[in-house]
């Protein structure tokens, strides 16, 4: 969750990671505090019987083996400014062994169209150069330490994500995946400044400073037109970017494989690891509309493998008819540190009317060199293998990405109710009257108030959500009775997203005891193989996988975290809120259109029994 309402993005006063040595260290919550959230929590989703053989569990572990691991969690966390760190980044991520560009990336469309590039053939080239100048701008920023140190209500939140906006990309390997990371400040030394650019199944680079100077939009506009001329005149290449939307592991051995066959490969491989960012130049024209960006989002997210380098942290997509999108590997940041960069970039778009205003001069800077992988039958094979399997999984995903445009934040708030909770708590009923029962639900919390904090979750299935749902769905209950549950509902929800972002959650506590656990060789304590514990979201089993990308124009998404689950994903604007909603289309239960429009439906619900209380 973002709650930042007023967005600057340069700043000449402070440093961006000057502050970064006097964060607190993350810290770990009393295990009574957590194991009593934990109980609460898991409620909805047990009858009596269970819930009492739930809460006898609960006790064993907090008098017994929960005690010990809690200590020694405490142990850690004196040695560490943030204990969860190493921890998280592995086990949400690294270890993985799944196809992580599929099920873990992130991505999402530009709302460009909204104002000076609604889509047009013809545009794709002129407009990517203004965006990559644009992005160009703001590496050169961070570099110079002159991005705006964000702030939550006054607290300093932990710049540390946006050093992996450039030069980062994650490496396979056979039981675990590495980050390489390459970006420098000015003051800690060099810093790679090549794109790659994906066209047609070929792999380019050229560098974004020539004797001293960052490239210009005529001279990237240049570059690229030299690229895609080439690609649409000579034939496709091998496609090798595929290799990495497979699992990892297949990855990991396929590239080792690679750099076997000609160590030469290797240095290739390398250029790309250490790049910017990647440019993808896709053939496709996604329809989009202010109201309806499905068809871009979709795109986006799960489109041509061949043209997107999954393992990269910023992919920057351009489709021929001029729309844009961005798909990133999760591992190194989350959400919010790449809406931050793009809110800049349309600000400057707009500033600038959508064009490049300044000098046509180009200079005589040297062409792009492609990047000729040495391949053999057999890896051309793999990527033919690679791309079927890849297009077999993705076409099951339903995906739509609609704008609710009645109201939005501005409405919102004159109710005094929270945005974010507004919206949380519209899916709980929406998701209630489309499957008869609460839906276990994953929200993200930020918690980056605190050293390299990243994330906690706040379950939002609540018992006082619950309680509300069914009264929205009992016709005799009165309005007086739905708006005193709604508020205990509201309540309840804000009250839990406060104490997540001050470390106070329970989810990672969790893990941390069961990794403790893992570590010392210990058998898995009864508490994580209950069934409880997976009925109510644990070990990654949310149904509602949600998160508020802001109350920004961006909107992104990530796949369902079960098969039978959905993906929900919103930001809140003034006047109307963006959603995406995704499930998997080979779930009968599931289906994202009708949960996407009983989730609007909701929210005029939620707005009229507000209205009903004033009458």
């Amino acid at each position: 969750i973002c709650t930042m309402e007023k967005q600057v993005f340069e700043s000449s006063e402070e440093q961006t990671f000057q502050y970064q040595d006097s964060l607190p260290s993350l810290p770990v919550p009393a295990l009574d505090e957590s194991l009593s959230k934990y109980l609460d929590a898991v409620k909805p989703f047990l009858n009596q019987e269970e819930y009492q053989r739930t809460e006898y569990i609960v006790k064993k572990f907090e008098n017994g083996i929960g005690k010990e691991l809690h200590q020694k969690l405490l142990e850690r966390a004196k040695t560490r400014r943030n204990w969860l760190e190493d921890w998280w980044l592995n086990v949400a991520y690294l270890d993985l062994r799944i196809s992580t560009q599929i099920y873990c990336n992130m991505g999402g469309p530009s709302p460009f169209i909204e104002h000076y590039w609604p889509p047009k053939e013809g545009t794709q080239i002129e407009r990517a150069c203004v965006n990559i100048w644009h992005t160009l701008n703001y590496w050169d920023l961070l570099r110079a330490e002159k991005v705006a140190i964000e702030r939550s209500r006054d607290a300093l939140l932990d710049m540390n994500q946006f050093r992996m906006l450039f030069c980062t990309c994650k490496i396979p390997g056979v039981t675990r995946d590495s980050i390489g990371h390459y970006f420098k400040t000015e003051t800690e030394g060099e810093c790679p400044s090549h794109l790659i650019v994906l066209c047609r199944g070929r792999v380019f680079a050229f560098d974004a400073i020539h004797e001293g100077n960052m490239v210009t939009p005529p001279e990237i506009f240049r570059q690229l037109t030299y690229i895609q001329k080439r690609c649409h005149s000579e034939p496709d290449g091998p496609g090798l970017a595929a290799l990495t939307s497979n699992e990892r592991t297949k990855w990991a051995e396929l590239r080792e494989y690679l750099i076997d066959l000609d160590p030469k490969n290797l240095t290739l491989l390398e250029k790309i690891q250490r790049s910017l960012f990647v440019v993808c130049l896709d053939d496709s024209s996604p329809h989009a509309t202010p109201e309806d960006y499905t068809e871009v989002a979709r795109l986006g997210l799960i489109g041509d493998p061949t043209v997107r380098w999954g393992d990269k942290s910023y992919n920057s997509i351009f489709f021929s008819n001029g729309t844009c999108s961005a798909l990133c590997d999760h591992a190194p940041f989350d959400a919010m540190a790449l809406i931050t960069m793009i809110s800049y970039i349309e600000k400057k778009i707009i500033e600038n009317e959508g064009k490049w205003k300044g000098s046509d001069k180009v200079r005589d800077i040297p062409w792009p060199e492609e990047l000729v992988f040495t391949v053999d039958q057999k890896l051309i094979n793999e990527i033919g293998r690679t791309k079927e399997l890849y297009y077999q999984k993705v076409s099951d995903l339903q995906l739509v990405n609609y704008a609710f445009t009645s109201f939005g934040k501005a409405l919102i708030r004159k109710k005094k109710l929270h945005p974010d909770t507004f919206v949380q708590l519209a899916l709980q009923l929406a998701y209630y009257k489309c499957h008869g029962r609460p839906g276990c639900c994953y929200e993200t919390a930020m918690t980056r108030r605190f050293y390299h904090g990243r994330t906690e979750t706040i379950r939002s299935c609540t018992m006082e959500a619950v309680e509300w749902c069914k009264s929205m769905l009992d016709p005799s209950d009165s309005t007086y009775q739905r708006l005193q549950l709604m508020h205990k509902a509201f309540a309840k929800h804000d009250k839990m997203r406060r104490e997540c972002e001050n470390g106070q959650g329970f989810d990672r506590h969790l893990l941390g005891l069961l990794l403790i656990a893992q570590e010392q060789g210990l058998p898995v304590p009864e508490l994580y193989v209950d069934n409880a514990f997976t009925a109510s979201g644990g070990g990654g089993n949310f149904i509602l996988s949600t998160s508020l990308t802001g109350y920004t124009r961006f909107n992104g998404s990530t796949l369902p975290m079960v098969q039978h689950g959905y993906g929900f994903f919103y930001a809140i604007r003034d006047d109307r809120i963006l959603t995406t909603c995704c499930c998997w289309k080979s779930c009968p239960e599931t289906d994202a259109e009708v949960l996407c429009r009983t989730v609007f439906q909701s929210f005029q619900d939620v707005m009229q029994l507000t209205v009903a209380a004033q009458l």
